[in-house]
């Protein structure tokens, strides 16, 4: 009967153990993306899941021009790895009503992926082409004040 030692027994199980996904900024622009007449999803630590998976999705949405929506939902990964789908829900009483949440169906494959099987889209409140896109400082950031 083999012996492992428990410094082999840990590096063997971390070699084998998946590689966690890091947390990053993540920006999806519908119908060009806002500032340039669309709206931007913008989701400050969102990982990307793995294969077969979800993650949630928690952040703001753009829009207009001083319109900003508090978003939540949930992002998923196909089982090919290439075609990321969300489900997001926005709140923004003084945009949409008191008592109103409206939601964006978004499916695209993420920047870098060969082989795309799917055209960007949202299907949603805000509905057209979608695309990630990079998330800049303007994008990431808040205004003070905002409707």
């Amino acid at each position: 009967m083999a012996r492992f030692k428990a410094p082999c027994a840990t590096l063997a199980l971390a070699l084998i153990a998946p590689i966690p996904s890091q947390a990053a900024n993540f920006c999806i622009a519908v119908g060009g993306g806002f500032g340039k007449g669309g709206t931007s999803f913008i989701a400050p630590s969102f990982t990307v899941p793995a294969k077969n998976a979800c993650a949630a999705w928690s952040g703001f949405t753009k829009t207009g021009s001083t319109v900003v929506g508090i978003a939540n939902g949930t992002g998923c990964m196909s089982s090919n790895g290439k075609v990321l789908q969300f489900s997001i829900f926005n709140t923004d009483p003084s945009f949409f009503g008191a008592n109103t949440a409206v939601s964006d169906q978004v499916v695209l494959c993420p920047t870098g992926t060969s082989g795309c099987p799917v055209t960007g889209e949202d299907t949603g409140y805000f509905s057209g082409t979608a695309a990630q896109q990079s998330c800049t400082t303007s994008l990431l950031t808040l205004p003070q004040t905002h409707d």
